[in-house]
């Protein structure tokens, strides 16, 4: 029975299947009908499968009809659940459940509308200048987008029942609307509204939202409606914290044309938030999610949608709500779900995404080469390359040339270079942008002396201590010293990742003793780029292993890569911001987990607290027995307390001296966050003040004319920095916010804040 009513529907012509669906939801009836003291289980799929809201809330009413206080269970559960909400999601979800049983005559449709009305109130109040807190409007937004939300799915029944409650409504919806902060163009919550009007004015049909309780409209008609109050809401902070706790759910990035999508504007809602809802709770099971995802309750083909929808997640910014890993393994089950549909589509998506390639944000086209180099890896590398090959006639700098390059560059990471070569033959001139095929450039091939002896000590397993002395009794009056040992290290541990992580860890020291301030630790890292010159992969990984076992600084990388030799590439390769990127990623990972960490720490030691106080307040209890106070507690509960409060309080000793290292520990990181932060902030600056000077007066006149790319190669360099520059800040906002007094005195120029 737990599988019938979690595969509720799934054989129904809406689901693509044959069954009848008013016979199907008759079965889970009279199954379910029989463990009524499982309720809790359909609320748990209302909210976790919640493209089938409109059946479940069916299946409560048909329930409700035999048993008053089991449907009274639900909706009690139901709002103690919102009330306990504490994300977003959870709550617009149970609020569309509320309507599906007001549909099913379980709830009353005066208590949906006061329910409605009570969030616009609060959501008015929010906004008011005097009364109110503006800054706190992402959470005000949020309860009006909620509301409009659940109007396709219940809109029609409230329009029959309660019309006047309905139009009120709307009414103070849109009073809402008028006294909200205004933001450029159309935003979400104007856009829902639109659709909302013109849903209104069609009589409230919507073709993607299923009806079953229709099919038992009689009978349910009989039922006892309950009624649900709105929940508690929390006091107002900051607009930052707001935006972080009340996010958009919806980002539409319009890939295709209008007429590819085959139905209303408030169909492509509820598809969209269909979608949205089986990647949300469906992450961790991503065939499940492709099977959910292909097989969604409506009359029309939606492909375009799912991956306009798909590809919209995977390019929000500052990070995709999951890993952009999970899109990608989604898109491969769809792909092989529909191979006669999807695959088209996801080409189609590819096109017109690379057609805009230089418009789109520097982060999104990180990822767009990511996911497409990974998705052509599961696929044979297939593409029909002769389409692009006219990237070759493009400069350099173009970012469709580039778009290609780096793709190439990541399949032959995820292959090898004859493999990819080989996809390539029918546009072989495209061979040219393929990286350089080979290995290791190790200088010293011809075995010099000192270069041979380091390599038979290594051999031989001697020390990394033995090393320095060899080196500072034998190699240091000679010219050349850092060179040799690192290129030497470096080419021992070539053969493998492994390998390289094994050198690093028995010699780092050797490393550490050449390398220890700043100037050296750029030198180290110009010999890692000229052994690794032929892979960009491998410059990379060595890099950020070193900065790992702290052999390179985060500001030695940052120096670097803003190095002229560098920074002339800027525009031409990803080589030097992969680098800066792990850096910087590293950095704040570090920090971001021992914030976890500690935050761990002090609920420990806020658990003993409570363990001490429980123990206390029992121990205080008195009760008078023959004329004596004796402990109102059994002993044995006294006993529990007590051994509970002993446990916590040997761990207590412990947990503290751990949260007061990890302090100091957290203290020096954040200094070198702030550090970092300043130092890249200078970094960008310092290369790009000149440019912004240029940009600022025209620079478009200079440009070079080379078929249809009219970008000069200065203006593309200016323009690729700056997108980096906005990457970053948009990707660490949070952390940079803490640093911006000190950046706006010392860095942020008026063109630079600008930009």
């Amino acid at each position: 029975w737990r599988t019938l009513l979690l595969r509720i529907g799934d054989s129904c012509p809406e689901y693509g299947g044959t069954t009848d669906l008013a016979e199907h939801i008759e079965t889970c009836y009279n199954t379910i009908s029989r463990e009524l003291e499982y309720s809790q289980l359909i609320l748990q799929c209302a909210e976790q499968v919640p493209h089938k809201i409109p059946i479940y809330g069916t299946l409560v009413g048909l329930l409700n009809l035999e048993t008053e206080d089991f449907a009274k269970t639900i909706v009690e559960n139901t709002q103690t659940n919102l009330q306990d909400a504490l994300n977003c999601n959870r709550i617009r979800i149970l609020m569309r459940f509320v309507t599906a049983l007001m549909c099913s005559k379980v709830v009353q449709p005066g208590s949906v509308v006061e329910l409605f009305e009570t969030l616009l109130s609060s959501a008015a109040t929010t906004v008011d200048e005097e009364s109110g807190n503006p800054s706190w409007q992402p959470r005000a937004d949020f309860y009006v987008t909620c509301i409009l939300s659940c109007l396709p799915w219940c809109g029609l029944e409230l329009n029959e029942q309660v019309p006047e409650e309905i139009e009120r409504v709307l009414v103070g919806v849109e009073a809402y609307l008028s006294i909200r902060f205004e933001f450029a163009g159309k935003d979400h919550l104007e856009d829902l509204w639109h659709r909302i009007q013109d849903l209104s004015n069609n009589g409230w049909k919507v073709d993607s939202v299923p009806r079953p309780h229709l099919f038992f409209e009689a009978q349910l008609v009989s039922g006892k409606s309950h009624s649900i109050a709105c929940p508690d809401q929390p006091r107002s902070k900051q607009r930052h914290e707001a935006e972080l706790k009340y996010p958009r759910r919806i980002y539409r990035l319009n890939i295709f044309p209008t007429s590819k999508f085959e139905m209303q504007p408030i169909d492509r809602f509820v598809v969209e938030e269909y979608l949205l809802d089986v990647l949300l709770f469906f992450n961790g099971c991503r065939k499940e999610c492709a099977a959910y995802m292909v097989g969604l309750p409506v009359p029309f083909r939606y492909e375009y949608l799912m991956a306009e929808t798909i590809f919209s997640q995977l390019l929000t910014l500052p990070q995709p709500p999951f890993r952009p890993i999970y899109y990608t393994l989604v898109i491969i089950d769809l792909c092989k779900a529909l191979p006669g549909a999807f695959p088209a589509v996801v080409a189609g998506a590819v096109r017109a995404l690379y057609k805009r390639i230089g418009d789109l944000d520097m982060e999104c086209r990180s990822r767009l080469i990511l996911w497409f180099s990974h998705h052509l890896a599961n696929f044979q590398f297939i593409w029909p390359w002769n389409e692009w090959s006219y990237v070759l006639d493009l400069p350099k700098w173009a970012p469709q040339r580039v778009f290609v390059q780096e793709v190439l560059e990541r399949e032959v990471r995820l292959s090898y270079w004859d493999k990819v070569k080989q996809s390539i033959e029918n546009a072989s001139v495209l061979e040219e942008l393929l990286p350089p095929k080979g290995g290791p450039s190790f200088k010293f091939e011809d075995a010099k002396e000192l270069s041979l002896e380091l390599r038979n000590m290594v051999k031989e397993k001697k020390t990394a201590r033995e090393i320095i002395s060899w080196i500072e009794d034998s190699v240091v009056p000679l010219h050349g010293t850092l060179e040799i040992v690192v290129q030497t290290l470096l080419d021992i541990g070539s053969k493998s990742f492994t390998h390289l992580i094994t050198v690093l860890e028995r010699y780092g020291q050797v490393i550490s003793k050449l390398c220890p301030e700043h100037d050296k630790q750029l030198m180290l890292m110009d010999e890692i780029s000229s052994f690794w010159k032929n892979s960009t992969q491998m410059t990379a990984i060595a890099i950020d292993r070193m900065m790992g076992y702290r052999l390179i600084s985060n500001l030695a990388i940052v120096s670097w890569v803003f190095s002229s030799s560098n920074s002339r590439e800027f525009h031409t390769s990803d080589r030097p911001w992969e680098i800066l990127k792990n850096a910087v990623n590293k950095t704040y990972n570090r920090i971001c987990d021992l914030r976890k960490e500690i935050s761990l720490l002090k609920e420990s030691i806020k658990l003993a607290e409570e363990a001490k106080s429980e123990l206390d307040s029992a121990e205080s209890k008195l009760e008078i027995v023959n004329g004596q106070p004796v402990p109102a507690e059994t002993p044995g509960r006294l006993k529990r307390l007590k051994g509970y409060f002993d446990k916590r309080k040997e761990e207590l000793v412990s947990i503290q001296e751990n949260l007061e290292a990890k302090e100091v520990l957290l203290a020096r990181a954040s200094e070198e966050n702030k550090n970092l932060f300043v130092s890249l902030y200078k970094s960008f600056w310092n290369i790009l003040s000149d440019c912004l000077y240029q940009l600022s007066h025209e620079l478009a006149e200079e440009n070079s004319q080379m078929n249809g790319y009219n970008v000069g190669e200065q203006e593309q360099w200016c323009l690729t920095t700056l997108g980096y520059l906005k990457a970053f800040s948009t990707q660490y906002a949070s952390e940079i916010w803490l640093y911006m007094e000190q950046l706006d005195a010392e860095i942020f120029h008026p063109l630079f804040r600008k930009a």
